[in-house]
């Protein structure tokens, strides 16, 4: 792999997965989302991975209108580089994961690598009330999914977002992602360097086991050689564990409200700036170098913040 001279954070702000009785620092409303977003590039954030929430009650809400009530904003008092998700909320259909980053263009999208069974109805069982009504349902739901990214949705997404010069962090919940990956760039869909986000800790790819970030490592290193950068997210606790490793094996770090609620063991995280200051502490006690968006941008080769739209 590319080995990252300096270390690229990506804050992933608000997600779909988490719930709003599940933290009141979760942000939903635009206006919490761009603060939100703004401060965690302040902290140290060059990218920041975004989804959209409906402002009444916290639902996941892809439409391209929700996104445009923050983009702009976050855009105007930040230099991170936008990163808008196609994953959407669970069960979306694919038209609507892609509608915003379509319409908006970004530097950078979200693309899910591979089907798979993404199973978080486990939430559901550790709260006894819930502020919405949509949220139990949404969570228990979950044990009957399938999170569809089919090779011909995985095609379409590619070509109609790289029309536009968006590129991609590829999400690959699993090895058999990597080699999807592979594929596409084989058929030069793709063009490296791959951002190549590995996801840990998800019911229903692969778990969080150290043994496990090497084994992906080591894969990516023979299907990619040095045309990829590797980045690590892991769920919940395992959070910081992993994006440090990522860190010292020479990789990049995700952290953020999606992806976890906390701080530390049973403290809830406040905000998604204390947890980008979090990883920004330890790595630079670890003589590691934090990329500012600029550097960001080169070693990823994305079009510019002044080449999207919105």
């Amino acid at each position: 792999m590319k080995r990252a001279e300096k270390v690229i954070i990506t804050c992933a702000v608000t997600g779909s997965i988490h719930t709003p009785s599940m933290s009141p620092h979760l942000p939903v409303t635009p206006a919490q989302i761009a603060a939100e977003a703004v401060a965690a590039a302040k902290a140290g954030a060059a990218m920041v991975h975004l989804h959209a929430r409906h402002p009444e009650d916290g639902r996941p809400d892809q439409t391209p209108e929700r996104f445009l009530e923050f983009l702009p904003a976050i855009k105007a008092q930040s230099d991170a580089i936008l990163n808008i998700t196609t994953g959407g909320g669970l069960g979306m259909t694919l038209e609507q994961r892609l509608a915003p980053a379509l319409a908006c263009k970004p530097e950078v999208a979200s693309m899910n690598m591979g089907s798979f069974n993404f199973n978080i109805s486990g939430a559901a069982g550790k709260r006894t009330a819930f502020q919405h009504d949509w949220e139990q349902p949404y969570l228990e739901g979950t044990k009957d999914l399938i999170l569809s990214n089919t090779f011909k949705q995985i095609d379409y997404g590619m070509r109609a977002m790289g029309a536009n010069g968006t590129r991609f962090e590829f999400e690959c919940y699993d090895v058999g992602h990597l080699y999807n990956l592979a594929h596409f760039a084989e058929q030069k869909l793709v063009e490296p360097p791959f951002f190549v986000q590995c996801v840990f800790g998800i019911l229903g790819g692969i778990g969080p086991d150290p043994e496990n970030l090497l084994h992906m490592r080591a894969t990516a290193d023979r299907l990619f050689g040095d045309d990829y950068y590797l980045s690590v997210l892991a769920a919940g606790r395992h959070q910081m564990p992993f994006v440090t490793m990522s860190a010292i094996l020479g990789g990049n770090v995700r952290v953020g409200l999606e992806d976890s609620l906390y701080a530390g063991k049973g403290k809830l995280a406040t905000s998604n700036a204390e947890q980008v200051a979090k990883i920004r502490r330890i790595l630079e006690e670890l003589s590691l170098e934090i990329a500012t968006p600029a550097e960001a941008r080169a070693m990823l080769a994305t079009k510019g913040g002044d080449n999207v739209g919105f």
